[in-house]
């Protein structure tokens, strides 16, 4: 109801005194679809945001304005230094009008998701702030009153057909009426009910933000669920356009995030499956390496010229049947093979450095979307879209490194900090209540945590393992024992102003361990 005449009438109403006499000092945008005209006199100032968006369009006040340095446009130039002498509200019609001096209109066409901005001198059309409303330029702002017979004849005539006789109305009267029986009502106690309605609508003493079937609605009145009330109509406007856009902002921005991560998992987790299924292979297809053995060790017992050889294979204890090149000679065909062979380490080493670095991308995206789950409200998202931007950039260059190292164990997960700061990221963003977190006793050192598995508890030789990396990443590298501290994550917190990576154990136990990386002895 937000644009419905009997609230523009209404707002309307409550403008003409705040800018009658004032001087049109700005008119700009610096955002698509929006707007910003200013106002001023002696020392008061006055801001309107037209907001005109596919969508939703809507009116706001805000009480300053913070123009940004760049991506700003001056618009409608000409009114500057113009004075408001008055603002005029279309007779049943969702439009009004300033009018300036100099001859100056600007009209304010406020038709749901065709609403636009006109400026006119002595008549004739300026500016459109919508230029793809090119029509909107035959409009009159002098002749766009909306005469109609409201009385009961007519009303009879209709035989009670509002939508006809009112067709400013819109859903809330009609829902405001239904809840009063309106259409079982023989068609004089209709007459009345709209009558009585009328009375709100034209002097309406409060103004409600509702919400109605699930969406937030500013009505004239008191239908649906209550939220918020108001006495006056600028800021019944301005905060119901605050709210909704906070409201319908949290959800978009909060569905494309959701979707951005989504989409990122399994790009990530597709590339990962198709690289463990390469290494898989050729770590346990036949080696190039273990093929040119067999031919070098039986150089002798190969014909010349021989295409296909039959061979003992050693290595399989079994007969085998080589296949060989007529042109090339048994030991060239060898030397070829050889190098193939260092190829394939190579290409071996590569994809395990692929395969770990999707992984911990994977760990990164996993948290990531477990972290917006615990998103709640438009704050809290505006928190997460600024600390998890770079996962949500599409700009290669803008991606951060990952901020620990991945080891497995058993099947558990153990993240290792690389740095300080890489010891916050982890511990505040990749870690979780029930993660298991470990740390070298009273030095410094990296940040480790064995991510929890539910329904499984952690093996003593995983923890070992885990202990075993917070003593070797940290200053007791070199001791020959190191004490290491765990705990569950949700005992570790972070004090406020605290220096990177320190923390505030609230409960704990100590593993006595070696320092060492467990896991080098398996490369």
């Amino acid at each position: 109801m937000h644009q419905n005449y009997y609230f523009l009438k209404q707002l309307t109403q409550a403008l003409r005194p705040v800018l009658q006499g004032m001087e049109a000092v700005t008119a700009f945008s610096q955002n698509k679809d929006e707007l910003i005209l200013g106002f001023a006199k002696a020392k008061e100032e006055f801001y309107i945001r037209a907001l005109l968006t596919s969508h939703f369009s809507s009116l706001s006040f805000p009480t300053g304005f913070r123009r940004a340095r760049a991506n700003t446009v001056e618009l409608l130039q000409a009114l500057q230094g113009q004075t408001v002498e008055d603002v005029v509200q279309h007779l049943n019609e969702r439009s009004f009008y300033l009018k300036f001096t100099g001859g100056y209109i600007l009209l304010f066409k406020l038709f749901g998701n065709r609403s636009n901005l006109i400026l006119y001198r002595d008549g004739l059309p300026l500016e459109l702030f919508h230029n793809k409303f090119s029509a909107d330029a035959e409009l009159n702002p002098l002749e766009m009153d909306r005469p109609l017979p409201q009385h009961f004849d007519a009303f009879a005539a209709a035989q009670g057909n509002l939508r006809s006789l009112y067709p400013t109305f819109g859903d809330l009267p009609a829902a405001y009426l239904h809840e009063r029986n309106y259409s079982q009502q023989p068609l004089a106690q209709q007459w009345e009910l709209v009558q009585e309605m009328l009375e709100l609508l034209e002097a309406p003493t409060q103004y409600y933000i509702i919400r109605l079937a699930g969406k937030l609605r500013l009505s004239l009145l008191q239908v649906g669920e209550v939220l918020h009330i108001y006495p006056g109509p600028v800021e019944a406007l301005d905060a119901y356009t605050r709210l909704y856009l906070s409201e319908t902002g949290y959800e978009r921005q909060y569905a494309q995030a959701k979707q951005q991560l989504e989409r990122k998992r399994h790009i990530t987790h597709t590339v990962l499956e198709q690289s463990e299924q390469k290494l898989q292979e050729l770590r346990h297809d036949r080696s190039y390496a273990q093929t040119a053995d067999v031919i070098m060790a039986n150089l002798t017992n190969i014909p010349p010229r021989a295409t296909e050889v039959e061979l003992y294979d050693f290595y399989t204890d079994q007969q085998r049947v080589y296949k060989l090149k007529q042109s090339e000679t048994p030991q060239k065909m060898a030397e070829r093979l050889y190098r193939k062979a260092k190829n394939q380490h190579v290409e071996v080493k590569q994809l395990e450095e692929k395969t770990e670095r999707k992984l911990e991308e994977l760990i990164v995206l996993e948290d990531a979307l477990q972290a917006l789950a615990d998103v709640q409200e438009y704050r809290q998202l505006k928190s997460f879209l600024r600390d998890y931007s770079h996962l949500l950039s599409t700009k290669q260059q803008e991606q951060q490194e990952i901020p620990f190292r991945l080891f497995e164990a058993e099947g558990f997960r153990i993240l290792v900090g690389k740095s300080a700061k890489n010891n916050d990221e982890l511990t505040q963003r990749h870690t979780y209540k029930e993660d298991i977190w470990l740390h070298a006793k009273d030095v410094s050192g990296s940040h480790v945590v064995i991510k929890h598995q539910a329904g499984k508890a952690v093996p003593a030789t995983v923890l070992e393992k885990a202990a075993q990396l917070a003593a070797y990443y940290s200053k007791r590298k070199n001791d020959s024992l190191c004490p290491v501290l765990y705990t569950p994550k949700k005992w570790v917190r972070k004090p406020k102003g605290s220096a990177p990576g320190a923390v505030v154990v609230e409960r704990e136990k100590v593993l006595l361990v070696k320092p060492e990386n467990p896991f080098e002895k398996n490369r």
